[in-house]
């Protein structure tokens, strides 16, 4: 169903409204999530247990995708966007009653992932599509500036602010006000006009049944070399970031008795560095070939990523996930630009969906990988005289933390390499002049009707 009401807010005014509202529940989010990290280490002091939450997030959100992205092409992309809100209050409405009766249990956490990640493969498609029909091509590289910012923004100041209420309001207090917070991002959407997109030729080549249309999205991708190739530089850089991160965590609590200050300094000096690239995104717009914004991001990436897992402290921590942070808005933004350029907005849900998974596919492993690596072979081994403490421990020291040190700085390395490897790449490299944009395809599809 389509609005009909365009006396609501629509444009870069309205996209301006549903920011601000997302701004707002994810600053809540990223308290409690905060909160939740700290008491599922405290339980368990263990990496692969941290990491098994992002696994049970993920794959349902990689299995559900395909069908998520139809019905944000074949629905209302509003009401869309309010499923994926709605899925993630109730989670956090589990979570709050649970702590609140002092029955919570880790496994309650992984069963409320399985929901948050069922209502996210809604939430990205949508937004992203509905960006291509709110604002025009020449701003959508500020427009997803900003969206950066709704992931970097609000963790400036939730990690500290978390960290100086938990002791007063508890991990429920924080629970709660996430809940709370939920009613102004579906608010917002209301307000506002969200724009349905014109019907394309290959919006009526997708028309199917359930199954045909979900496995469009992959065929468009795989005609696409061009578009393929992007999406493989995804794949293997986020499998070795998401080993990253998934251990940072737990490494700089193990370096620092399981302080929540020093872990809260760190994030938020990334989410600083992160808020100041979106802030440069969103005035600036990126590199005119948006490409190399996406291959240079990755290498500088992974530069301050292996910076992280060095020994020396906070200072070095922050000097690492600063430089990775800041460049984090300019990949986003830079790919994103390129897809909505590119790819019809009425099959967008479909193709973004298929997009997300491929290059989602492998993250939920990385946990795995990186937590049973961690626990069970490279930190007992940093932490016993050996010869690994002995070739490494100049570079990443030993003891508690100094063999998932070791991890993070090797998945860096490789994440420098990955976005080298994409210059070497022609489908990468040229894979704008080689693939035109959508609205020049759809000027063009008429004269060819009649030639």
């Amino acid at each position: 169903m389509q609005e009909t009401n365009t006396k609501r807010p629509s444009g870069m005014i309205g996209f301006t409204v549903i920011w601000l509202g997302q701004i707002v529940s994810v600053l809540a989010s990223a308290m409690s999530q905060f909160g939740l990290t700290i008491w599922v280490f405290e339980r368990t002091q263990s990496a692969t247990a941290m990491g098994l939450m992002q696994v049970f997030f993920i794959t349902p959100f990689l299995l559900i995708s395909p069908i998520a992205g139809v019905m944000v092409d074949r629905h209302n992309r509003k009401l869309m966007m309010m499923v994926s809100d709605l899925a993630a209050g109730l989670g956090t409405i589990f979570v709050l009653l649970f702590n609140w009766l002092g029955m919570l249990e880790v496994w309650h956490l992984y069963a409320v992932s399985i929901i948050f990640g069922l209502g996210m493969s809604f939430q990205w498609p949508a937004y992203s599509a509905a960006i291509s029909t709110m604002v025009p091509k020449e701003q959508y590289g500020r427009a997803n500036g900003m969206m950066s910012l709704i992931e970097a923004g609000p963790g400036v100041i939730a990690p500290l602010l978390a960290g100086s209420l938990l002791p007063f309001i508890g991990l429920t207090g924080l629970l709660l006000i996430d809940v709370i917070t939920f009613t102004f991002a579906i608010g917002a959407l209301l307000f506002v006009h969200v724009p349905q997109p014109p019907r394309t030729v290959e919006g009526v080549q997708g028309q199917g049944n359930m199954l045909k249309e979900a496995a469009f999205g992959f065929k468009y991708i795989f005609a696409r070399p061009s578009l393929l190739g992007l999406q493989m530089v995804f794949f293997a850089g986020n499998l070795f970031s998401g080993m990253l991160f998934t251990l940072m965590a737990p490494m700089i609590l193990s370096r620092t008795d399981n302080s929540s200050l020093m872990f809260g300094s760190v994030q938020t000096a990334g989410a600083i560095a992160g808020v100041v690239g979106g802030v440069i995104m969103s005035a600036w717009g990126g590199f005119k070939r948006r490409v190399h914004g996406v291959l240079i991001g990755w290498m500088l990436t992974g530069i301050g990523s292996a910076v992280l897992g060095l020994s020396g402290g906070l200072p070095v921590w922050i000097v690492g996930i600063a430089i990775a942070s800041l460049t984090g808005p300019l990949i986003n933004a830079s790919n994103q630009a390129i897809w909505q350029a590119k790819v019809a907005p009425d099959v967008q849900g479909r193709v973004f969906s298929a997009r997300r998974l491929i290059a989602w596919l492998t993250n939920p492993i990385s946990p795995i990988i990186a937590g049973t690596l961690a626990d069970y072979v490279i930190e007992p081994q940093m932490r016993m005289d050996g010869s690994l403490s002995q070739t490494f421990g100049w570079l990443v020291g030993t003891g508690p933390g100094a063999g998932m040190g070791l991890i993070i700085v090797f998945c860096g390395v490789v994440i420098v390499l990955v976005g080298l490897a994409g210059y070497f790449i022609p489908a990468v490299h040229n894979a704008e002049s080689i693939l035109p944009d959508h609205d020049e395809l759809a000027k063009a599809e008429p004269q060819a009707a009649t030639a």
